[in-house]
């Protein structure tokens, strides 16, 4: 299954990352890298960046690792989708997120749901790709654990390994997204590269991902959930050597609710 080395030498130069090992965690990027998550909106950064992670809509940022955001398990707002892939309740009604009730869950459950699934969500794999993007990142594979009596972690990974060998026949990387139990095992049995973590120092799982990825971990932490002053999380042994703080609803700098600092 493991093709990373197809992307892992991806402009190594501009972001500081050594070698092109098959290993994820021998291709550390240095803990100075600056990192940033532009997910509400894309926008320049003075002094540039080295990583970066945008929306599948917005452009790759040329000189930085790109990493591209992918919803992989739910519905984009206002997608309209093959109603037999959609999730539903033992009541028929199409299951729904709670914290993002415009997003509808995906139903992986048999082989022939996940391939459809694939020829949606793939297609946006290979566009990230071919705009430039180093990696994508894949969201929403914790779905098994929020609705563990309609979706079992097999067909989640099932379908997490149809998009690793996308983005991997596509010369780029693949991001584990939140996620953190058996970390080691998606990296191993799907296939991701590296890892893109919310809130890991909060909720104290950063060690499932660094013990999985070593340092190719990128974590972001929010101003509306902070166990302690941040300073004080960035002083933490455990933390992930890219860490940042972010407003929730990660705006743009020209809003007066942006909120940015790393480690």
């Amino acid at each position: 299954m493991r093709t990373a080395a197809a992307g892992a030498c991806l402009l190594a130069a501009a972001v500081a990352i050594g070698g092109c090992s098959s290993d994820p965690t021998q291709t550390d990027p240095v803990q100075t890298q600056r990192f940033d998550y532009q997910l509400g909106a894309a926008y320049d950064v003075p002094g540039g960046l080295d990583a970066v992670v945008r929306d599948s809509t917005a452009e790759s940022l040329p000189g930085a690792l790109s990493i591209c955001y992918v919803n992989g398990l739910q519905t984009q707002p206002g997608a309209e989708w093959n109603p037999e892939l959609l999730l539903r309740d033992a009541g028929g009604e199409v299951v729904v997120d709670p914290d993002w009730p415009d997003e509808h869950i995906l139903d992986p459950g048999t082989p022939e749901k996940r391939a459809a699934i694939d020829a949606v969500i793939g297609p946006t794999i290979e566009g990230c790709a071919a705009r430039g993007f180093d990696a994508v990142e894949i969201d929403n594979l914790d779905s098994w654990t929020r609705f563990p009596d309609s979706i079992d972690e097999e067909s989640v990974l099932a379908l997490a390994r149809l998009y690793a060998d996308r983005a991997h026949a596509s010369g780029i990387e693949i991001a584990q997204k939140n996620t953190p139990d058996g970390a080691g095992r998606m990296r191993d049995d799907v296939g991701f590269d590296f890892a893109v973590a919310e809130e890991c120092l909060a909720y104290d799982e950063c060690g499932s991902y660094t013990s999985a990825y070593g340092a190719r971990v990128y974590d972001i932490e929010y101003t509306d959930n902070l166990p302690e002053p941040f300073d004080r999380l960035c002083a933490r042994q455990d933390r992930p050597s890219v860490t940042i703080l972010r407003d929730r609803g990660l705006v743009s700098p020209s809003d007066p609710a942006y909120v940015y600092e790393q480690c």
